[in-house]
């Protein structure tokens, strides 16, 4: 009898072994989720989610609801890591999970937590491929509703359940899946990496409890059913690890707090700010091309916050034209300024139909933008995806500026801990993330 998709998965998981390049690529990432998580838990920027969050979801340490405060507050900057096979976030939602579970098991081996970690990255990319283009081109969020999966291989990996466990776990995350792109440009998007996150936790630990549900078909089911007729269920296990998706394409740590989908658009227009003969006020109009459907995470198109402003292509244009830098402080939930408002107003879309589209192969995604002078001249400047994701971004030079408001001390401390050098390291970095 053949194994059934969710029993080769299960095995994969819990058997394939990551080497010492994929573990440091994990540290990386676990780096900068830290850099994105702490200022939002430790009330150095402001959130106003962030109450009404733990209001409604009381937690105590290493419970599901833990894990949705950890999953929110690491994805409510929207500056966390981005993976592009996934199109999606793996480390809010993965590392939240595990960081939860963590919370109870006291002999905790710092290489067992990154080899989690990379195999649950690894299932974001390949349940990112498996599930076809029109899943995210639907309107679907692929860290709500493919995270959560991911999330659960990790722990079963984390706390050493048996494939048949695993395969109820991955079953029971798959049934719960949900998650709309339509709550973009608002604390909604970043809950929904808390609900995974919980999720995650809850299937994990009904399984390991015993609890009776399907373990053959299910994970064949989701694909089928989200993939919405494009599924391609063989590339969830073609060639697992082979290379390790947490080293190619590997995760991309964002440099701007703003949607992964603008920040080709930032750097071609800081590269038309330092362009000579000209000054902001000659602008007459600004036009940003990219391949059909490349703005499809980057949808608004006014923003009247700074949250919204994260997901719109002109007034991250304008403002790394008037500012020559994409500062934190300005895309929180006060409304956006208005000299970046009004040179925001000046932007207009105009997709490059003479381009593949965007869903059939993000890699080749590019953004062009153009300034149209008073005088009749015209400067553009085109940056692709590929050559932003190349640029290396330094995750502890992040993390420092993010914490810049930490006693020094403190931040040398919690950089040497997030070297991972020693397993009581780990331990350290567990209990700072307790519930508060």
């Amino acid at each position: 009898m053949s194994i059934s998709l969710s029993g080769q998965l299960a095995d994969a998981l819990l058997h394939t072994r990551p080497r010492d390049e994929q573990r440091q690529r994990a540290r990386e990432g676990v780096v900068d989720y830290f850099a994105c998580l702490l200022p939002v838990q430790l009330g150095l920027l402001d959130d106003a989610g962030l109450e009404p969050v733990r209001r409604a979801f009381p937690a105590q340490p290493g419970s599901d609801n833990h894990a949705l405060q950890l999953g929110y507050m690491s994805h409510a900057l929207d500056f966390d890591d981005y993976h592009a096979t996934f199109r999606g976030h793996p480390s809010a939602v993965v590392l939240s999970t595990l960081l939860t579970l963590a919370q109870s098991l006291p002999h905790l081996d710092r290489n067992a937590f990154l080899d989690a970690y990379v195999v649950g990255v690894e299932l974001c990319g390949r349940l990112g491929k498996a599930i076809g283009t029109r899943h995210y081109a639907a309107g679907l969020h692929s860290t709500a509703t493919l995270g959560g999966i991911a999330a659960t291989g990790a722990a079963c990996r984390l706390l050493h359940l048996s494939v048949e466990h695993t395969q109820v776990a991955l079953g029971l995350a798959a049934t719960q899946a949900a998650g709309l792109r339509a709550q973009f440009g608002s604390a909604g998007k970043a809950l929904h990496a808390g609900f995974a996150a919980r999720q995650a936790v809850d299937s994990v630990r009904l399984a390991q409890g015993g609890f009776a549900a399907q373990r053959d078909a299910v994970l064949e089911a989701f694909l089928d059913i989200l993939g919405l007729g494009a599924a391609r269920p063989d590339d969830l296990l073609a060639g697992w690890g082979a290379p390790w998706r947490i080293s190619v394409p590997g995760l991309e740590f964002k440099r701007y707090p703003t949607c992964g989908g603008t920040h080709s658009a930032i750097e071609a227009a800081f590269a038309l700010r330092v362009a000579e003969g000209f000054s902001l006020e000659a602008i007459d109009a600004i036009e940003v091309s990219f391949p059909p459907g490349a703005d499809t995470a980057p949808s608004i198109r006014q923003a009247q916050t700074g949250v919204q402003g994260r997901f719109s292509l002109e007034y991250v244009i304008a403002d790394a034209l008037l500012n020559g830098v994409i500062a934190l402080e300005r895309y929180g939930e006060q409304a956006v300024e208005p000299a970046i408002a009004a040179l925001a107003g000046k932007v207009r879309r105009v997709p490059d139909l003479s381009a593949p589209a965007d869903e059939l192969d993000p890699d080749l995604r590019f953004h062009r933008v153009t300034l149209h002078l008073d005088d009749g001249r015209r400067l553009s400047h085109c940056v692709t995806r590929k050559q932003t994701a190349a640029a290396p971004t330094d995750v502890l030079a992040k993390l420092r500026s993010n914490l810049h408001a930490l006693p020094g001390e403190r931040l040398d401390a919690l950089c040497a801990d997030l070297q991972l050098a020693d397993d009581a390291a780990l331990h350290r970095l567990v209990a700072l993330i307790r519930c508060h």
